[in-house]
């Protein structure tokens, strides 16, 4: 009987996402592969250094206790099946249980993520990134040169979210765009008991669900955030969708348009999702951040 992913949080992640590929990454960019390839051979027995998901998964699959194999993570990789062999041996060496992945040579990885049943799909590829979010998958840009701290916190993993366009869909975003912030409070106030649409992220904040829920304990446990510039009085409805959902934050933080960054440095995520350039550049300068491609914020940066 084959094997199944079903039941488990699966994250698929690009080994560059995985490891710190940037210099052999600058040889791929020139165009032609097969000097890449030949320089991920001549490294197969140089484990890669750590990249900037690579906290996370680690703590991650520390939930996979008791015989229980709760998290799945499979590398999804444009790379090619030999580059793929350094990957693996890179895992090997940091002892990550990673036993799967899919490596397609530069053909696009993300049809693949239906096939895995993926929670969660991190890459540096925005293109592979826009995809799996059309696609209707939890996904992230990453940024390869954001800050990193491993040792912090070692038994608790915590991760941050923004909520409009990431939890949450942008249809409030669309009003603020379109007519202002007082557009945006009045909207919000008339419909503060009416849940918000759903967003890319709500499936992997609901999956999440089970890993919080875990006995004190456990080798590992979940904090989660809330972080988002709404305030008073958009803060609401954010809160009454999140318990119509019957999904807990222990956190949450109604910014008014502070810079996120300052709170992100106490909270101390190993990962945090945003859906706005700006707040990922800035967050990326404390920790490890993630651009969710999606709402109206990115359909008008891909116009122009």
């Amino acid at each position: 009987m084959s094997r199944s992913l079903a039941g488990k949080l699966v994250v698929a992640i690009s080994s560059r996402a995985l490891f710190d590929f940037e210099e052999e990454n600058r040889v791929f960019e020139e165009g032609d592969d097969r000097p890449y390839m030949q320089l991920q051979l001549e490294r197969l027995d140089q484990p890669a250094r750590p990249g900037v998901a690579f906290p996370l998964v680690k703590k991650l699959l520390a939930f996979n206790t008791g015989g229980q194999q709760r998290v799945e993570v499979v590398i999804l990789s444009r790379n090619d099946p030999v580059s793929g062999m350094r990957a693996f041996r890179s895992a090997l060496a940091a002892e990550l249980p990673i036993e799967r992945g899919v490596f397609t040579r530069g053909r696009d990885p993300f049809p693949y993520l239906r096939s895995l049943g993926a929670t969660l799909f991190l890459s540096a590829q925005e293109k592979d990134v826009r995809a799996a979010l059309q696609a209707g998958f939890a996904a992230a840009r990453v940024y390869p040169d954001s800050a990193t701290a491993a040792d912090r916190h070692p038994d608790e993993i915590r991760i941050a979210f923004d909520g409009d366009a990431v939890l949450f869909g942008d249809e409030a975003e669309r009003i603020y765009a379109e007519g202002g912030l007082a557009a945006f409070q009045a909207y919000e106030i008339e419909r503060a008991a009416v849940p918000l649409p759903a967003g890319p992220f709500k499936s992997l904040l609901q999956a999440l669900q089970p890993l919080q829920e875990m006995a004190a304990d456990a080798p590992m446990r979940l904090r989660t955030a809330l972080v988002t510039a709404r305030s008073v009085p958009a803060h609401e409805r954010p809160i009454r969708t999140l318990m119509a959902w019957n999904i807990q934050v222990d956190e949450a933080m109604f910014l008014g348009g502070l810079d996120k960054a300052d709170f992100l440095r106490e909270f101390e995520p190993d990962f945090f999702f945003d859906d706005q350039p700006g707040y990922c550049d800035t967050a990326a300068k404390v920790g490890p951040t993630g651009h969710v491609v999606s709402g109206v914020k990115n359909e008008v940066k891909e116009r122009n």
